[in-house]
């Protein structure tokens, strides 16, 4: 965070934002971009089944990149404090706890996964057609797990450590690594799913890399130090990550509940039309994440300041940045899905192909939704109200969306699947208003007492 957060009031407060909120939208769109491209090349070069194998390994990925959200977030939100509160040493011994945790905790991931490789390809609900492509693809993304975790926990913290651009140059070096390997891999070896995983797993190796050069360089000022273990640190961090961690993993959670109910009551062919929708959904999803993480240090940072004022207006900030981008993104969903679905399924099935622009468009009325509940959970959580914030992540990432789709089953059959998403993220918004009202009535008491303790 550093000096890029002292900026007084004389300082443009909506630069600043979107200084912090376009890296952290460029990170994880490019996160998101990893699956989705992965996709889109091997159902062009594979085929159809290779793009249901590709989706139905995704709430895997989900789940590692969830791990990494769940310390990055927290850890930034806990070391930003530390930094407004003028303390670095603190905040380095954070820093480096948090990243030798989570080398150590993603290597006995990265064993016990290929340890249960074949159990783990059921459960994610492989069918006879595609288990050897979806075992394939896993077993050489699991490889690459440590880079996956530990680069995306460095892409967050290089921005509070004040260096936000190198977030964004970080991201395009691993984003145009990944398109061009998987061009070569898939396209012109024709290693299939295993190519894909592999473009996928270099990509990250790079952004790994570059991302740690600066942290060991004379510019960061979150040096890797000695440290001692303070697990009263690690559950504060675990638990304001929580939130964003639910967030995440709701995205694998959903896709899997989906997978099983789609392969039940509609088929396989719609597996893949459902394979479509989730990849844009992810993307979707990480646009209202991104906003939601570089509203984060900020909120963060002037809450340890107590200047409640400018966290208002960051959060006025981020709602209206949050509703312009769910309207652009609707329209775009609307108007462009002829052109976004044949990025992945081809005309010549064309009964496929409109039943998948159909469920599409209904789909993607939960896009004008689902930021608003994103933004506030990440919001709630960057001032430590992890329970409110959970709340929100938790029940729209599961308790909610479970209920939703089995009713949604239930009354309308199989049809139902598609619009269980905007039942679930339309009750969830009630939710989140209704939390977000408290906090900032908490905020006016306490700022209320701080002037009334000035006067005297």
């Amino acid at each position: 965070m550093s000096n890029t957060l002292l900026m007084g009031k004389n300082t443009d407060l909506k630069k600043q934002f979107f200084k912090y909120v376009i890296p952290s939208v460029a990170s994880m769109w490019v996160s998101a971009l990893y699956v989705m491209v992965d996709a889109m090349f091997v159902s062009k070069g594979v085929g159809p089944n290779a793009l249901a194998a590709v989706n139905i390994a995704m709430p895997y990925t989900n789940l590692i990149f969830g791990l990494s959200v769940l310390f990055s977030v927290g850890a930034s939100t806990v070391i930003s404090m530390k930094l407004g509160e003028k303390d670095s040493t603190k905040a380095k011994k954070y820093f480096s706890m948090t990243i030798f945790s989570l080398t150590i905790i993603s290597l006995f991931i990265c064993i016990m996964s290929l340890l249960f490789l074949d159990k783990i390809v059921l459960f994610l609900g492989a069918t006879d057609s595609i288990f050897e492509m979806v075992k394939s693809y896993l077993k050489i993304i699991i490889l690459f797990i440590v880079f996956y975790i530990v680069s995306y926990a460095l892409e967050v913290l290089i921005k509070t450590d004040g260096h936000p651009h190198l977030s964004t140059i970080g991201v395009i070096i691993s984003a145009l690594t990944n398109i061009v390997l998987d061009y070569v891999f898939v396209i012109k070896f024709n290693w299939g799913v295993e190519g894909a995983a592999f473009a996928t797993g270099l990509a990250r190796v790079f952004s790994f890399v570059f991302f740690l050069t600066h942290f060991l360089s004379k510019k960061s000022q979150l040096k890797f130090c000695k440290f001692k273990f303070e697990f009263k640190i690690l559950k504060r961090i675990v638990s304001i990550g929580f939130s964003d961690c639910a967030t995440e993993l709701s995205i694998g959670i959903v896709i899997l509940l989906f997978n099983q109910f789609i392969i039940k009551y509609l088929g396989e062919g719609a597996l893949i039309s459902y394979s479509v929708i989730s990849y844009v959904n992810t993307l979707v999803l990480s646009t209202m994440l991104g906003i939601s993480q570089g509203l984060q240090p900020l909120s963060s940072y002037y809450y340890g300041t107590r200047d409640f004022d400018t966290i208002k207006r960051l959060l006025k900030l981020s709602l209206k940045c949050t509703l312009i981008s769910a309207i652009v993104i609707f329209l775009i969903c609307i108007f462009l899905t002829d052109f976004i679905v044949l990025m992945f399924i081809d005309k010549s099935d064309m009964a496929l192909f409109e039943y998948t622009v159909s469920k599409f468009r209904l789909f993607s009325i939960s896009f004008l939704i689902l930021g608003f509940n994103v933004v506030v959970s990440g919001f709630l959580s960057s001032l430590e109200r992890t329970f409110d914030a959970c709340k929100i992540s938790l029940g729209r990432g599961l308790f909610v969306i479970c209920i939703s789709l089995v009713v949604s089953v239930i009354a309308f059959g199989g049809n139902g699947i598609w619009f269980s998403t905007i039942i679930s993220e339309s009750i969830v918004l009630i939710l989140s208003i209704l939390m977000l009202k408290k906090c900032l009535k908490g905020m006016d008491y306490e700022e209320g007492y701080k002037l009334e303790a000035q006067t005297v």
